[in-house]
């Protein structure tokens, strides 16, 4: 073999191995991406597959997601509707928590930076439960509506499911939102029972429970549900109504729970602005840590009785 040949067959050989990394570099990548989009498709079983930007955060993500803590907090999370995963919320929140933490240390004393840290984390959670509450309340609004669609359907010969789906088509957020997911899982051979169970876990209200509990009675026992939805849609208008009122009638009193704990924050803004290094002072000695804490312990508990004397069920 000359020199020329063994040149040739050299360097074929090296394109061809060069031609071949590139091309398992290149499977390498698309089989990590697609196992990618499979995790998400099979963590994201409470909440809308993620669609339209990329997630961020998808290891913490995925550790979150294996505990029962971030479990609880992907349930609450689809109940409010945002489009955020448990990972980037905890990020968010971590994030917020140590700025909290800087801001509570420089502009007031040290000793409150944890303490700062900690309103961060509560206020974070408190925004979920506010999110929440809000989704509950408009869906509730939208209870109504729903059960006269289902009634309508079901008058005019439709299967309960096809009116589900229906319902979903028709009604806007969150209670299309809510529906698709229902009828997604009644799709893929999901109990009515089992469905209508879990869309009550993610937004419970005694209004949807009687609505859950009437459909899941009538399909299980097979009975005329187009009567019961027709009575059961004057119920909710009334309680949507008494319900309006009553929100109105607590409106000051709920402002009047969250402007007590605002003053007792402002106060110490308002001291510290008039004498300069007083909180310093203050939170030098054990007494005055001993006397901030129970201090923000009592407003905590001002507004928890607050809240809970101003909450009425109907």
């Amino acid at each position: 073999m000359d020199l020329n040949t063994l040149i040739t067959l050299t360097t074929g050989v090296a394109l061809l191995t060069c031609l071949l990394a590139v091309l398992g570099v290149h499977a390498y990548a698309r089989g990590r991406a697609q196992r990618a989009a499979l995790v998400d498709r099979l963590t994201y079983t409470h909440q809308l597959p993620p669609a339209g930007r990329r997630r961020r955060f998808r290891n913490l993500d995925r550790r979150l997601r294996r505990t029962r803590l971030g479990h609880r907090l992907e349930l609450k999370l689809a109940a409010t509707g945002l489009d955020v995963t448990p990972g980037e919320f905890t990020a968010a929140m971590l994030t917020a928590v140590a700025a909290l933490w800087l801001i509570g240390q420089a502009a007031l004393a040290p000793f409150f930076g944890p303490i700062a840290g900690l309103l961060g984390v509560w206020a974070a959670l408190q925004f979920l439960t506010w999110q929440r509450q809000k989704r509950i309340e408009r869906f509730i609004n939208q209870l109504p509506e729903l059960a006269r669609i289902l009634a309508n359907a079901t008058q005019a010969g439709l299967a309960l499911r096809t009116a589900i789906g229906m319902a979903a088509e028709e009604l806007e957020a969150p209670a299309g939102e809510e529906l698709a997911k229902v009828s997604d899982q009644l799709a893929i051979g999901m109990s009515m029972e089992d469905a209508l169970g879990e869309l009550a876990d993610r937004l419970p209200s005694r209004e949807l429970v009687v609505l859950v509990t009437t459909l899941v009675l009538s399909n299980r026992a097979g009975g005329q549900v187009v009567s019961a939805l027709r009575n059961l849609t004057e119920t909710l208008e009334e309680r949507k109504e008494t319900r309006r009122e009553i929100r109105t009638q607590l409106s000051q009193v709920n402002m009047t729970s969250y402007a007590v704990p605002v003053m007792g924050i402002g106060s110490l803004f308002l001291m510290n602005g008039v004498k300069d290094g007083a909180l310093d002072r203050m939170t030098g000695s054990p007494v005055g840590q001993a006397c901030v804490i129970v201090a923000f312990a009592l407003y905590a508990i001002g507004f928890v009785l607050i809240r809970r004397m101003s909450r009425i069920d109907v």
